[in-house]
């Protein structure tokens, strides 16, 4: 007969082995992190420029003309 899931007790680790876990996991992803070229870093830096510009245009023209709408209506 198989043994029930509830008659077996998990074994939580303590708190030094899960923060030394954590530090491990940290150290692992950041060796998968890789320097951006010169290039890459001028052209997804002025992407982002570029994108940042389109938002501001976008609520200013929103904020403007959500401006006018409310003067005209209540005047």
């Amino acid at each position: 007969m198989a043994k029930s899931s509830t008659s077996e007790k998990v074994v939580k680790p303590n708190v030094f082995m899960r923060i030394g876990l954590f530090i491990k996991q940290i150290i692992d992803e950041l060796r998968k992190v890789v320097t951006p070229t010169a290039k890459e870093l001028f052209f997804w830096s002025l992407a982002v420029f570029i994108f940042v510009l389109l938002l501001m245009a976008l609520v200013t023209g929103m904020d403007f003309g959500l401006g006018k709408l409310v003067l005209w209506l209540f005047g």
